[in-house]
């Protein structure tokens, strides 16, 4: 494939979203009335024909941003209801290669047997992927007294494998010489659904540790041992409740008694995990779709200083041509206010990191064109 290096703006980020539970459907929704962007004052809002239900489902990476997204769209355009299922990254691909939906969230780009699936969808057209949410996969903890937990990947790898299970453990203990480390018991926990959040997780551990993460990877978990919950929103609230507990998932989830680890690189400085250093990362990555594709591969092993070596990029699904005539305005309507300046203005608030100029220009063309 063509694959041509991007240069990433630096991004801003203000204030945090308080945290969304992950299986909630309020959205925000309002229906019926006539639809017109003033109702919220927001100009990047384009009604246009939008009508009718949107029905949409997958990461719930993303779902913190899609509800600010829905809550700003919907004041605007009264006409549409759009429902957001969080259902994971791999249940949202398989519904809209079904036919069950209008576009799919998914924190990994389209594997090949998923695009030749959703062919189907589309009406023997390709499905594309458009990157609108980016950010950092913390590695969330709950170990009283330790607030500035250093992790390297050979560690992490360890400990999601259960080779590494108490927090006194020598190889922690290494990476953190001045905290007061307790025997508690590690509680690791990991994704029951699959998600490209597990996906990206473990390309990372496989990239930087492949001596210590001898599984193939992907959506589903592979690694033996550990508690699982559903979604991301899951992981954190089993955290945030046990003691020595650790787990993977979207920086706006670190909330209440989760801390999040800092991870060692080839750097001088082990990189916090925020989203201007995730930004340092991921100014490395690489288009690696074609044509109106924008798949990107992320760099898991930056050598900038402070760069956040694990971190995502959340994707919409969707046909680029044979979307369903019912929902194809309100799709474009949505999608085009996702895209907007206005609409990658609200991420930064939720700690995502907004896509940068030179992509999003490109998805928002795409978004225009789409039939």
């Amino acid at each position: 494939m063509n694959r041509r290096a991007l240069t990433l703006g630096a991004l801003a980020v203000s204030g945090a979203l308080a945290l969304t539970a992950c299986g909630s459907d309020d959205t925000g929704n309002t229906s019926g009335g006539g639809s017109s962007a003033s109702a919220s004052n927001n100009s990047a809002i384009k009604c246009d024909d939008a009508k009718g239900q949107l029905q949409a489902s997958g990461s719930s990476a993303q779902k913190n941003a899609i509800d600010a997204w829905v809550k700003a769209f919907t004041a605007a355009c009264k006409d549409v209801q759009i429902n957001y299922n969080p259902t994971g990254s791999g249940a949202g691909v398989t519904a809209f290669t079904q036919g069950q939906t209008a576009f799919a969230g998914s924190d990994s780009a389209l594997k090949p047997e998923d695009a030749a699936a959703a062919k189907k969808a589309c009406n023997n057209n390709n499905a594309i992927d458009l990157p609108m949410v980016g950010g950092p996969i913390a590695i969330g903890y709950n170990v009283d007294g330790v607030d500035n937990l250093v992790l390297d990947a050979s560690t992490t790898a360890k400990i999601f494998d259960g080779k590494i299970t108490k927090w006194d453990d020598e190889a922690i203990q290494k990476l953190n010489p001045d905290a007061k480390l307790p025997s508690t018991k590690i509680q690791a926990f990991h994704r029951s659904d699959e998600s490209g959040t597990t996906d990206n997780f473990t390309k990372y551990l496989k990239a930087v540790a492949p001596a210590d993460w001898k599984y193939s990877g992907g959506k589903a978990w592979q690694a033996k041992g550990g508690q699982s919950a559903q979604g991301s929103s899951g992981l954190a609230q089993q955290v945030n409740q046990t003691p020595g507990a650790i787990s993977y998932f979207e920086l706006s989830y670190a909330t209440g008694d989760v801390k999040a680890a800092s991870l060692k690189t080839d750097a001088a400085t082990p990189a916090a995990a925020t989203v201007e250093n995730a930004t340092k990362a991921i100014a490395a990555a690489k288009v690696v779709g074609t044509g109106n594709d924008l798949a990107l591969e992320l760099n898991y092993k930056p050598t900038a200083e402070g760069a956040y070596p694990l971190t995502l990029v959340t994707y919409e699904i969707l046909c680029e041509k044979g979307n369903k005539a019912d929902t194809l305005a309100a799709t474009k309507a949505f999608l085009t206010y996702t895209a907007s300046e206005d609409g990658q203005k609200q991420l930064t608030a939720a700690q995502y990191a907004p896509i940068p100029a030179e992509i999003i220009t490109k998805v928002r063309s795409t978004v225009a064109n789409l039939s």
